[in-house]
């Protein structure tokens, strides 16, 4: 079947959390774009065209890059500061990485003291040039967290006005819950595709849903493996995957997102990609559903079973 991408395409905003944060229904991850090689100018483009289709959340860490993504953002940003105002800005913080650009770190590992956390937020801000982050997550969780501390370090930020809304990112049920009763948490950004189903299965995203907030779902496309993977496991997905996508007359990765979306928990897939092509294939999985055989044909083959 001939595919023609429409020309009209708009991605819904969705509110994540009863605090009033608005995520568009796809988010832009900007993990590589140093790796993409664009001139500052690119890179005002690229963020344009996400905004022209309703892409207007943009995902961040202090580490991407080698701690130098939110940088160049920034001096996307600097050059057309307007550009600010249509967007929500998303950063991590709580990983330290031994990387050239902090010598003074000997050895990788978590850090989520309310002093890291703050200076952290504090550090993304002179990085991509703004007065607050719309949203701030604890990248990680660390066997040393104290809940009572990070709430409270979450709590002076709101206070300085410096971060509007707060949430994890790869927490279980328990952890996320633990430190909700503390502070109100907007997301968990957690890893899930067809090649990564765990999610699904071990309350994480069941919990999200009876508290009400989307989780955010990082390498929708299994980091590109759900293209290339050789194994039996890899062609029989891509294989159901492909089939579904014949019969509705959509691209591969928009199916993908199509799936993942229509959990009841509404997650948030981000893309991964400079390509405005692959964006807008996301963008379009929010124009469809699947049928529930179809759906399910894609869970049998991720699962490699049937369900009863």
């Amino acid at each position: 079947m001939s595919y023609a991408p429409p020309t009209d395409l708009s991605c819904p905003s969705i509110a994540t959390s009863k605090g009033g944060l608005n995520l568009s229904r796809i988010v832009a991850g900007m993990w590589r774009m140093k790796e993409w090689q664009l001139t500052p100018q690119q890179r005002v483009s690229f963020i344009e065209q996400c905004l022209a289709m309703g892409v207007s959340s943009f995902d961040h860490a202090d580490i991407y890059g080698g701690y130098g993504v939110e940088a160049v953002f920034g001096e996307a940003l600097a050059l057309q500061p307007s550009l600010r105002a249509r967007m929500q800005l998303v950063s991590k913080c709580g990983i330290k990485l031994v990387d050239p650009a902090r010598p003074e770190h000997t050895i990788q590992h978590y850090d989520t003291s309310a002093s890291h956390i703050i200076a952290s937020a504090e550090n993304s801000l002179r990085q991509l040039g703004t007065d607050h982050l719309d949203l701030l997550l604890i990248h990680r969780p660390d066997p040393l967290m104290d809940f009572d501390e990070i709430a409270g370090a979450f709590e002076r930020l709101r206070a300085a006005g410096k971060v509007k809304h707060f949430g994890v990112s790869n927490f279980s049920r328990h952890q996320f819950e633990s430190l909700n009763r503390r502070i109100p948490l907007a997301t968990n950004q957690v890893e899930f595709s067809p090649l990564h189903v765990a999610p699904m299965f071990d309350e994480t995203l069941d919990g999200l849903q009876d508290l009400g907030v989307a989780p955010m779902i990082w390498s929708p496309l299994a980091g590109g493996r759900l293209f290339s993977r050789d194994d039996a496991d890899g062609s029989r997905v891509r294989a159901a995957i492909q089939q579904v996508a014949d019969e509705v007359g959509r691209p591969f990765g928009s199916v993908v997102f199509a799936w993942i979306m229509q959990l009841p928990s509404r997650p948030l897939p981000l893309t991964g990609s400079s390509r405005i092509q692959a964006v807008a294939e996301a963008v379009e999985a929010t124009q469809f559903s699947l049928s529930r055989s179809q759906w399910f044909a894609i869970l049998r083959a991720a699962r490699g079973h049937e369900v009863a």
